[in-house]
């Protein structure tokens, strides 16, 4: 199966991600419309007021960026041919099968136990993926595999691009629409993570390690028995949880990843050939 996003990208994903792109337009073209009135009824200084309250919001995100940029050069792990070659493999790998052009720049950190992994963009370079030394200590390297993949698929899938992310940005503040964009990226995130892994039950059980927190347990665990703990959430107390959470519950990523493995037959499709490990542009 060639990789085309469209293919990957949660129905909920496309819904939620309208909506907030038409409302987040809307709301920038009335903020940027109460200057030009202004101007037009010969008040210059509050038009400029405008002005300088923008330049201000670009200036502080420019600066967030560029220290969170120097922050992470001086204390992180930059992972490369000769830094963790494996791992910088599973990169290198997981972006040619996904068809990006460039190679995100990866980062270990000591996360002090904390499982996690994260795609961003900064100044200077535009990707990036951080994996904290909790997750890469507990999974495996098919496991650790799906979750290159995940990040990358925030990545191809345009979730961190600009404009759209600065046109959807007001929408963040309409209650409850924001975490649902939030959780059905992740549900599309999860897709292209498994893509990248071919491997299911490696991918579940990534998941579910969220959860246990445990390399030795999570061996143990049976992915089956957890998939069917969604079954057992509270209709109404699981609704509210989940209509404010950014993320989907566990056991509800385990299940629509299952769901979505076996609709795309992704199994009977053959392993992406081995690139040489490349340094990332």
């Amino acid at each position: 199966m060639d990789f085309n996003i469209s293919r990957f990208r949660h129905a909920k994903e496309k819904f939620y991600g309208s909506i907030m792109l038409v409302i987040g337009t809307l709301i920038w073209a009335v903020v940027l419309l109460i200057p030009v009135v202004y101007l037009l009824q010969g008040k210059a200084i509050p038009a400029l007021i405008f002005a300088l309250y923008f330049a201000a919001f670009w200036l502080f995100s420019f600066i967030a960026r560029a220290l969170t940029r120097a922050y992470m050069l001086g204390h992180f792990v930059m992972v490369g041919p000769a830094q963790f070659p494996q791992l910088h493999r599973m990169v290198v790998e997981g972006t040619q099968t996904v068809g990006l052009k460039e190679v995100p720049a990866t980062f270990v950190y000591n996360s002090s136990g904390v499982m996690n992994a994260m795609a961003l963009r900064l100044v200077g370079r535009s990707r990036y993926i951080w994996l904290t030394s909790a997750l890469i200590d507990c999974d495996d390297e098919d496991q650790v595999r799906f979750v290159v993949g995940h990040e990358l698929g925030h990545h191809v899938a345009g979730h961190l691009d600009e404009p759209w992310s600065y046109l959807r940005l007001p929408a963040h503040f309409i209650p409850f629409l924001a975490p649902a964009y939030s959780r059905a990226r992740e549900l599309t995130c999860d897709r292209v993570g498994v893509f990248v892994a071919r491997n299911l039950q490696a991918s579940r059980t990534a998941l579910q390690m969220l959860a246990c927190g445990s390399a030795k347990l999570n061996r143990q665990m049976n992915p089956d028995a957890f998939q069917a703990q969604e079954r057992m959430v509270p209709g109404i107390a699981g609704f509210v949880l989940n209509a404010i959470s950014g993320y989907p519950r566990l056991t509800r990523r385990v299940e629509a990843v299952t769901q979505f493995y076996a609709g795309a037959n992704t199994r009977a499709e053959p392993a992406p050939a081995r690139a040489q490990a490349v340094q990332p542009a």
